[in-house]
């Protein structure tokens, strides 16, 4: 009797041992469908209103129409820009692959799908480009940019910008970008790209292009930019 009584025993505690095992797998299947469905929603498309608000806040310094904005510090167009280069330069920024302790603050609290909206509504957006640059320097700035200078080692802009330099893809529009702006990144591009030698921006392709100009290709390079629409 005593051994009946054990193995009844030794049978009810595998019994509890299964329905726990049992209670532990559905709960994990449940947190697996919790987290993928967080995944998700962070894949979404975000709301419009939030896109709204959000866009509103770009605005105040990327301008009404994400024209750019003149000042002490220029702030870049960003409107036509192409919508992959914006998604890859905030990721860059939130990554600190890119410099600048702003744009780091906006970008790490932006998900997925709110970067993807902005980029879209951005992209949509073509006002004329900003007055401000000379014009003299312009027709050598368009040498540059359509065919580079062979002698200095300086390829052609157009090659990945696009005759229009209206951009493709992974490669930014330039079409009316601001002027100083442009001088400013040229000039500075080693001190501002491709921060983080483990995982670097994709736009340090531009370093030893932007070394090999002289500030006066630059500025001419910035003139003829500036003025296209």
């Amino acid at each position: 009797m005593k051994s009946g009584k054990a193995r009844g025993t030794g049978g009810a505690r595998g019994s509890i041992t299964k329905i726990a095992g049992l209670a532990l797998s559905m709960q994990l299947a449940v947190l697996a469908i919790l987290l993928s469905t967080i995944g998700r929603a962070d894949t979404a498309t975000a709301p419009r209103e939030s896109v709204a608000a959000k866009m509103e806040y770009c605005r105040e310094c990327h301008g009404a129409a994400g024209q750019g904005y003149h000042g002490f510090y220029p702030i870049p167009r960003l409107a036509g820009q192409q919508t992959q280069y914006f998604e890859n330069q905030l990721h860059a920024f939130a990554e600190r692959r890119r410099e600048n302790n702003i744009m780091y603050n906006v970008a790490r609290s932006l998900s997925p799908a709110m970067i993807a909206a902005l980029a879209a509504d951005f992209r949509a957006l073509n006002p004329p480009p900003l007055e401000g640059a000379s014009r003299r320097p312009a027709a050598a700035g368009r040498e540059i940019f359509q065919n580079g200078d062979p002698g200095a080692n300086v390829a052609a802009c157009a090659a990945c910008h696009g005759p229009d330099a209206k951009g493709t893809t992974e490669f930014p529009r330039l079409a009316g970008q601001l002027y100083p702006y442009i001088v400013k990144v040229l000039t500075n591009f080693g001190r501002e790209r491709g921060q983080s030698p483990a995982s670097p921006d994709t736009s340090a392709i531009m370093k030893p292009v932007a070394h090999s100009l002289t500030r006066p290709q630059i500025e001419a390079v910035a003139a003829y930019l500036s003025s296209l629409n």
